[in-house]
């Protein structure tokens, strides 16, 4: 957080006041501070107080122009390197969200493309009101990095969720991120994801209970470190929007094998999350199968083993696979990765509770191809995706040397 633009927008709410120290401290790390306030903001702190903490003016107008050559709101939001909102109001959030540009800060928010950090501040039932919510969750799904509120007194009366944090701990969060945003900057990831479905008829097909929950977790926490991220998707209902990532949608096994074949050569690191069809039905009925007395039998055919044809033709790509198991766990999961030519398997067990498929949540072992292990506990699939990144671009930094 040091020699950067930084545009702090300002909204109308009483943690304004904690804006001042944010302001003077960003400044005393030597960065270029300029400050943008609503309206309200500046009912809460006088204009000047930013003019002085900054040593930059201060913009609260759409409709002051200072300078004839330029239009300000467009000039400020292509200056910055980034964007920080503290302290952000459930309505400077819901403006945002729905594109509503009224004010100099709300024109700015749309017209900058520097990423933009958002510190909520507010009453703790506002907080966690459906609205807001979801305003939030849509913001982060387009890109957006929040600071969580901190717990305790309000100025409402109210004590709970809903306090801006303090300016270190924003600073810190902020370059935490950047520091881990460029964990894989310039690298190209191409992620496989969800389960592949092998028609029967115009009516059945093959298929398992993947998700794709764990598989878009790596695409989104890989983009949000920088990576260009090519995501090969099998029918699923996640949805993912981060601009660093291209989707494809695909069904069957041989269409993701088709995908991924063409997108393998040019990347860097390359991770099969997707729970593909071990085998499909020798023959497709072109018409509806009736329902017949006694049993059916049916004729499978193997696909193929899209993670062993990749493993077969790497050359500088780190392969990932995933292992799905039910026994034997750990060494089922070595076998695969030795049999495959992996260099890095995440092995978990999908029988214990709170891993598997369908859940926001996952335990997994990560072995790479030394057999050096890591066991990551219970967490969320978002943050086990980061940290398994993280674990794989070090991996990598240390083949290179």
């Amino acid at each position: 957080m040091q020699q950067q633009n930084i545009l702090l927008g300002v909204s109308g709410g009483i943690a304004a006041y904690k804006a001042c120290a944010l302001t003077s401290k960003l400044t005393q790390l030597g960065n270029n501070v300029k400050v943008v306030m609503t309206h309200n903001a500046t009912q809460f702190v006088s204009p000047t107080t930013f003019q002085a903490l900054s040593r930059n003016p201060v913009y609260t107008d759409t409709f002051i122009e200072p300078d004839p050559t330029k239009i300000a709101h467009i000039d400020v939001a292509d200056w910055a390197d980034i964007v920080l909102i503290a302290p952000a109001t459930a309505n400077i959030i819901a403006k945002l969200t729905a594109g509503i540009a009224d004010d100099m800060l709300s024109t700015t928010l749309l017209a900058t493309k520097a990423p933009v950090y958002i510190a909520p501040a507010m009453n703790v039932d506002m907080y966690t009101h459906p609205a807001v919510t979801r305003n939030m969750k849509q913001l982060v799904e387009w890109g957006f990095h929040f600071i969580e509120p901190g717990d305790g007194y309000l100025a409402c009366g109210y004590v709970g969720k809903g306090r801006l944090e303090e300016p270190e701990s924003i600073i810190n969060a902020i370059s935490d991120h950047q520091r881990e945003e460029g964990i894989l900057k310039g690298k190209n990831v191409l992620i496989s994801a969800g389960p592949t479905q092998e028609k029967v008829d115009p009516v059945r097909f093959f298929t398992n209970h993947s998700s794709g929950k764990m598989g878009f977790a790596m695409a989104e926490a890989a983009a949000q470190m920088g990576a260009t991220v090519t995501l090969v998707a099998g029918p699923v209902r996640e949805s993912i929007s981060h601009p660093n990532i291209t989707r494809y949608n695909v069904t069957s096994a041989e269409d993701m094998f088709q995908k991924m074949k063409t997108y393998f050569p040019t990347s860097d690191i390359v991770i099969k999350a997707a729970a593909v069809a071990d085998y499909r039905p020798v023959h497709v009925y072109d018409q509806k199968m009736k329902k017949q007395s006694g049993g059916l039998t049916l004729e499978m055919e193997r696909t193929t083993d899209i993670l062993a044809s990749l493993g077969e033709q790497k050359t500088t790509q780190y392969l990932v696979g995933f292992a799905a198991e039910t026994e034997n766990v750990k060494e089922n999961g070595i076998k695969k990765l030795k049999e495959k030519h992996l260099d890095a398997i995440i092995i978990n067990n999908i029988g214990m509770e709170g891993a598997g498929f369908s859940g926001d949540t996952n335990i997994v072992t990560y072995v790479n191809k030394q057999l050096a292990s890591e066991e990551l506990p219970l967490g969320t699939k978002k943050d086990l995706a980061k940290t398994l990144l993280s674990i794989i671009s070090r991996d990598m930094e240390d083949e290179d040397h």
